[in-house]
């Protein structure tokens, strides 16, 4: 698969290598535990979803009627 961007080396490849990491360790660790929180719930909501699929825990109630 080509790469669309360029190829840059020497002290302009150093320069956007470290305002890139800046830029990604100025996020908050709450945050990004946020972010990947709210696309668990999204991915899960995916009927097509691959993979092995979470089991579905029926209610506390519906749990202590089948006992009985």
């Amino acid at each position: 698969m080509p790469h669309k961007g360029e190829m840059v080396e020497g002290p302009e490849a150093a320069r956007r290598f470290d305002a890139l990491v800046r830029q990604v360790l100025s996020v908050p660790h709450e945050e990004i535990v946020r972010r990947e929180a709210e696309y668990k719930r999204q991915s899960a909501m995916n009927p097509h979803r691959r993979g092995p699929k979470k089991k579905i825990k029926p209610a506390a109630s519906a749990r202590a009627e089948a006992e009985l």
